[in-house]
This record gives C-alpha cells, sequence and structure tokens, in this order.
C-alpha cells in the first residue's frame, strides 16, 4: 500500500530553496543569490535573477561530493574502506547496514536536475540569458553523468515533463544521447571565462572536457579524442610544476588555491563555517598533522597492495600516502594528498575539489586518440608522458629521464599504462572504480589487486526504496537494480 503523498507545486518548493542556496568559494567570495520574489511569474525577468538562480543548482551536489567521492574510492582496487564503509571494499553489493549510503546522492543529483529544469523552463529567451542555460545544462549533464553510470537505467526528468510525478526509466542509450545534447548547447553558449569573473563556474573550456569524458564512456573515441585535444591546443592550460610532496598539496591541492592553470571545472570550498570540504575530515588521521580537526580516516590504502607496491619510490605522487597504524595494521596508509592544518571543524576546510584537471584530459586524449588511431601517436605518447614527468618532478613540456618510450609498449600495452598513471594521479579523486567499470577490468583488478571477487550486484546501486514507492511507473519487481 503506498502512502499518502501531499504534492506542493514543485516550482514553489524550488525558488524557497534557491533563496537558501549558497555558491562559495576557496577565496571567499561568494555567488550572491537575491532573488525579489518567490513567485515563479516575475522571479526571471533579469540576468541577475536568473543567475540566483542557476547558483541554487550547486548546493544539492556540492554538498554531498565528499561522500561521494569517498563511496567511489572504497571500490576502487587500491583503497579500502574501514567501519561502516568497509562492506563496500567486499564487492558484494550493499547490506543491511549500507543500503542507504547511495539515497543522498541520488536525491542530491536530482534535486540539481530539478533547479536546473526550473532555469530551462522559466528563463526567458535572448543571448544575455543563453550563459545561464548553458551553465544550467552543463550542471544538468553531470548530474545525470553520475547517475547512469552508477545506477544504469533512470527516469530522465527534464525541463518538459518536471511536474510529471510518475516517470518510468529511460535507457541509457537515451540517457546518454540527452547528456551530449546538454554539453553541446553548453559549450556552445558558455564563454572562455565563465558566466562572471568568480571562480568556479564553467566554461567552454568545461563542457568539452566533460564531453570528451562522456564520449570515452560510450566509446566514441575519435569524438573524445577530438573534444580533448581543443582542450589541448587552446593553451589555455598547463601542469604546475613540482619539485616535492609539498608542492602537491599546497600549489595544487591546497586549501588557499583559488585558480590553477590546471583547473578546469571544480566545486568550490571556503573555510566558513559549514561551507568547508567535508572530504578532509573522512581521510584524515590526528598523526598526519595535515587536518586541524581529528579526522575519521574511513577510507585508506595498505603497503601491501601490488599498486602500490610495484609504484616506482621516485614518482612524488608515491609519497602522498603517510604510514600510519590506527589499529589496522603496520601496513597502513593514510591520504596526505589534501591538507589544511587551519581547519577548525570538520567543514571548515578551504580545499576544492578537483572534478575535472588538465591531466585528465591529457589522459584522456592520449587514451582515446590510440584507441581511434589503433596506434600510438607521438601526441598521444607526449599527452601520457606530460603526467608522468610533472608526476617525477619534472618539467612536464620538456622530454625526461623517465618518458615511455615505444620499448615500453611494446612489452606492456600503451592503454595498460595510461591506466596506471590514472590510478597514481587521481586516487582519492573518484575516478577509478568508474574507470574499472568502463574498462570492463572490475573483476581482473579487484582480485588481482585486492584479492576480492566482485558480485555482480556491486556494479550498479539500489535505486532508493523511495522512488520506487512515489513512482507509479516504475515497478519493484522488474525496475530495482539486480540483486536488491
Amino acid at each position: 500500500m503506498r502512502k499518502l503523498r501531499i504534492n506542493i507545486h514543485p516550482k514553489l518548493t524550488a525558488i524557497c530553496m534557491l533563496v537558501l542556496a549558497v555558491f562559495c568559494t576557496s577565496c571567499n567570495d561568494l555567488l550572491e543569490e537575491k532573488p525579489k520574489s518567490i513567485a515563479v511569474e516575475v522571479f526571471y525577468n533579469t540576468p541577475q535573477e536568473v543567475e540566483s538562480a542557476v547558483n541554487g543548482i550547486y548546493p544539492p551536489i556540492r554538498k554531498q561530493m565528499a561522500e561521494y567521492v569517498a563511496t567511489l574510492e572504497c571500490n576502487s582496487d587500491f583503497l579500502y574502506g574501514r567501519g561502516s564503509w568497509e562492506n563496500l571494499s567486499l564487492y558484494q553489493g550493499f547490506n543491511d547496514t549500507n543500503i542507504n549510503r547511495v539515497v543522498p546522492f541520488w536525491n542530491g543529483f536530482y534535486e540539481a536536475i530539478r533547479n536546473a529544469n526550473l532555469v530551462l523552463a522559466n528563463s526567458p529567451d535572448g543571448p544575455e540569458f543563453d550563459v545561464y542555460k548553458g551553465e544550467a545544462r552543463f550542471l544538468r549533464a553531470f548530474a545525470y553523468f553520475q547517475l547512469v553510470r552508477n545506477w544504469g537505467s533512470v527516469p530522465l526528468r527534464t525541463e518538459l515533463n518536471m511536474e510529471q510525478r510518475d516517470l518510468e526509466k529511460s535507457s541509457t542509450a537515451d540517457i546518454y544521447t540527452f547528456i551530449v545534447d546538454d554539453l553541446i548547447f553548453a559549450e556552445a553558449n558558455l564563454k572562455d571565462k565563465g558566466a562572471s569573473t568568480i571562480s568556479g563556474r564553467p566554461t567552454i573550456w568545461s563542457a568539452k572536457s566533460v564531453l570528451a569524458d562522456v564520449y570515452l564512456q560510450m566509446a566514441k573515441y575519435p569524438e573524445a579524442a577530438a573534444k580533448a585535444n581543443e582542450v589541448i591546443l587552446s593553451n589555455k592550460y598547463s601542469l604546475i610544476k613540482v619539485a616535492n610532496k609539498a608542492d602537491f598539496q599546497n600549489n595544487i591541492y591546497g586549501p588557499t588555491v583559488n585558480k590553477s592553470s590546471e583547473e578546469i571545472f571544480y566545486f568550490k570550498y571556503s573555510r566558513i563555517a559549514n561551507e568547508g570540504n567535508y572530504f578532509l575530515f573522512i581521510v584524515n588521521h590526528t598523526k598526519s598533522g595535515l587536518f586541524g580537526f581529528p579526522g575519521a580516516y574511513a577510507v585508506h590504502g595498505n603497503k601491501t597492495n601490488p599498486i602500490f607496491m610495484n609504484w616506482n619510490a621516485s614518482d612524488i605522487r608515491k609519497s602522498l600516502y603517510d604510514n600510519i597504524d590506527f589499529g589496522l595494521g603496520a601496513n597502513t596508509l593514510v591520504c596526505a594528498k589534501f591538507s589544511d592544518k587551519l581547519a577548525t571543524t570538520n567543514r571548515t576546510a578551504g580545499n576544492d575539489n578537483p572534478i575535472y584537471r588538465y591531466a585528465e584530459v591529457l589522459l584522456i586524449y592520449a587514451e582515446a586518440a590510440s584507441r581511434a588511431e589503433t596506434l600510438v601517436s607521438p601526441a598521444a605518447l607526449e599527452a601520457l608522458n606530460k603526467v608522468k614527468r610533472r608526476g617525477y618532478g619534472y618539467d612536464p613540456a620538456l622530454p625526461s629521464v623517465v618518458d615511455y618510450t615505444a620499448a615500453d609498449y611494446a612489452t606492456t600495452p600503451f592503454l595498460d599504462l595510461v591506466m596506471k598513471e590514472r590510478v597514481y594521479e587521481f586516487a582519492f579523486e573518484g575516478k577509478r572504480w568508474l574507470e574499472l567499470k568502463r574498462t570492463g577490468k572490475v573483476d581482473q583488478l579487484v582480485l588481482a589487486n585486492k584479492g576480492k571477487t566482485v558480485a555482480p550486484k556491486h556494479l550498479l546501486w539500489p535505486i532508493p526504496t523511495g522512488e520506487i514507492d512515489y513512482n507509479d511507473a516504475l515497478d519493484p519487481a522488474t525496475d530495482q537494480n539486480p540483486g536488491y
């Protein structure tokens, strides 16, 4: 028997929420929201009001990114969950304790989608509004990209059907087509430097980068390579040079970094109460001395993992793991990538959340180009080597003694070299599990690196019972993901 539900007009609900939403940057600049009225009929009359509405798309995603990334990392073949997170590293799906862990992610992505739909449904026509529509469609595409990779087929809610309560699932193919359409619109309408001078807004290059990633996911390799190469050839971005561990911590991931030469799209955080990055609390331990508040050390590494054991000690990125025994044994590793010693609570770390860095665009290009061309071109090899050089402290733009050569990929497949650099470069950034699924290497690499067998049900997350209960277009017997 379904519960009685009282429906409140979604537009009024969303507008009220937009009034409360706040979007922060690391330099403490805020995207201010000053709607002149919560009445739908008068709210979207000016670019400033539309911008204010767009600001409301960010908080539902931004507030959950720390736990979302941590959840993805527990599933990787490199990192492990502790305590209530441990179940994720057992690869048998969610148990009764963890079944609701992913519900906030589902709700947050759909709340952001709803807020984007409101912008698109109500904003006036005109070039002065198109940049904000492009931003809304960029963020909506981002949300759907997370949903489809983690849940598979999901209801496709748009500005055209947003008032329809009961909506059946769309196929993954239709969802990807929708994502691409949104990103193409965003690419055509976003600006070179964002909609305003405030850091954190997507640009045309953000749209191209996400589009390259989506094409890679869809196995459209020529298109992925082309979009990534457009970003590379723009000369808008470069890898930050490093010489030691502190350079990584302070100049790439540091709490005072607001905008860098490799930032393509980040979620911004600030040292303001309840506006900081919660991820540092999740991964840090008091003994590391890197976080000004006791951490939960819920996601960690282990020195005996083959990925870590086979990692060259000369790679500075390997030093971003502190060997701290907090009760799980002498081989335990704690993340030293993100540091904010001045954080005073679990939500006051100023570090931004890197979603797309230039290093990722380079590696997308290296993989996509080699797959599209069925050979390793000098450009693809150079893109890969730039990331590796920086990891060892060399100038990314100049040849070095650590460069991969034809002899390397004659014995080790080039795509395996790309995957190796990805796991070194993006650990604790929520990339590896999705890559394992995309490449079909989940079973092979989880078994090889963690000795675990992955249950088929573990590959997709359970659709929340609230969606099943209140969406009459979904059949609990056939629409829930397998195994739940």
